[in-house]
């Protein structure tokens, strides 16, 4: 029934704003009830996903009813986001059976996945397969799934460095830099012989080698270190710390085994 649609919109949209989070949705005046349901409003609501390409970083996809595939699958690829999808689907009440107020978002929502997985695209599953939009459980899926999408959205040209070769003992630790090239994940390799012979062209009174002493010694006691060994651990941090900068680095690996 329309009106469930309707009713889940608002229901969606006051259950994000409590969550501090932002959402992007059609207008109650750009379809019927703001939702999507033809190629028409399909249209409508992937040229408002381009128009928040960089706002937007994933999608929840409601049904308070038994939904449309074919508006959500149009939706989804005429938008060309590549962003996570997260699919609720609200659960039947037992007293509220009869054509006014039945759901059926149980099916709908297995027709949905279905769909997605036919055309190739990922979705996640909320932990129970009908809720409520107002529940804790589902409030709490959209809390994890946010997370998952600060992750994807941190990845996506992401630049690790990695210092050093992979140790030979452990092949736990192996991975393919094409394939991660092809997600858009760069590597910048050093080797730790060039990192040594920073080191040695460090002056031991170099001004960031002294303060980086003194943020070590600030940081944790240090009395039973020995005073050379401090100095090294600086060097090697200065040397580190300006390598990350100077190829603007999100993260980076650290041979940790001779």
């Amino acid at each position: 029934p329309d009106n469930l649609a309707k009713q889940g919109r608002l229901e969606i949209i006051s259950v994000l704003k409590d969550l501090e989070f932002d959402c992007v949705v059609l207008n109650d005046n750009d379809t019927k009830f703001g939702v999507v349901e033809t190629y028409s409003d399909a249209k409508k609501c992937a040229e408002l996903f381009k128009e928040n390409r960089e706002d937007i970083i994933g999608i929840i996809i409601v049904l308070p009813n038994f939904g449309d595939e074919k508006g959500i699958i149009n939706t989804l690829k005429l938008s060309e986001l590549n962003v996570p999808i997260l699919i609720q689907a609200s659960s039947d009440e037992i007293e509220k059976m009869g054509r006014k107020f039945r759901r059926d978002a149980f099916c709908g929502k297995i027709s949905i996945c279905s769909v997605l997985y036919q055309h190739g695209i990922p979705f996640t599953l909320t932990k129970t397969h009908t809720c409520s939009i107002k529940s804790d459980v589902f409030q709490m899926d959209i809390l994890n799934f946010a997370s998952v999408c600060k992750i994807v959205k941190k990845l996506k040209n992401v630049r690790f460095g990695q210092i050093g070769t992979r140790p030979n003992a452990f092949e736990t630790v192996r991975y393919s830099e094409k394939i991660l090239e092809f997600h858009g994940i760069s590597i910048e390799p050093i080797d730790l012989s060039e990192i040594f012979g920073e080191i040695s062209r460090l002056s031991d009174r170099d001004p960031t080698v002294m303060e980086k002493i003194e943020f070590i010694k600030n940081y944790t006691p240090t009395t039973s270190f020995p005073e050379e060994g401090i100095l090294k651990l600086a060097k090697l941090a200065v040397v580190v710390e300006n390598w990350v900068l100077e190829n603007e680095l999100d993260g980076f690996a650290f041979q940790c085994w001779p």
